[in-house]
């Protein structure tokens, strides 16, 4: 297990040098989404209508943050359960999104598009929001406001914690070894 400081975009090497285990700390700009954003997304991607955001390099965060305390950009911002956006989630990775960071097993179906398209599943610790949100420096939201807490935002990270349970080798953390 290795320790990585990424940088978004991630590109098809950032991506393919990680391996399940590894510890990131990424830097830069990401994207929150959760069911009902997701559904939109793919809904304005069958009428043919630019998405609020480019996939290419991007990484998707599961959360719908807490409101915003005084004096900070954004509430908790735990992840929640990813296996809710496995549906969405090969389709958006075929058109170029690198990774998403959320809690959870994921789908056969999103483990093939991993592999298929170069991307990653990260997980980020559950029950952890409020100090997860302390490596978020900035949040505003970018579109379906009238999601609330699950609308769509920009988040600017320093150093956000995050583990790889999927890689794109076909690899998974959560798959016990078999022991001869």
């Amino acid at each position: 297990m290795s320790t990585y400081k990424l940088t978004t975009p991630l590109t098809d090497e950032d991506v393919c040098k990680l391996a399940i285990g590894d510890v990131v700390l990424l830097t830069g700009t990401i994207y929150t989404a959760r069911d009902a954003a997701h559904k939109r997304l793919v809904e304005s991607l069958d009428k043919g209508e630019a998405l609020p955001f480019d996939l290419k390099g991007a990484l998707v965060y599961y959360v719908g943050p807490s409101p915003a305390p005084p004096g900070r950009p954004i509430g908790a911002a735990g992840p929640t359960t990813s296996y809710r956006m496995d549906s969405y989630a090969p389709r958006l990775h075929s058109l170029g999104l690198k990774a998403t960071i959320g809690k959870g097993k994921r789908s056969d179906e999103v483990k093939a598009a991993l592999t298929a398209y170069k991307a990653v599943y990260f997980g980020a610790t559950g029950g952890a929001g409020a100090l997860l949100s302390q490596c978020i420096k900035a949040a505003r939201v970018i579109a379906y406001e009238d999601l609330g807490p699950e609308a769509i935002r920009e988040l600017t990270v320093v150093d956000f914690p995050l583990l790889v349970i999927n890689d794109t080798k076909g690899g998974e953390l959560y798959v016990k070894p078999k022991i001869d």
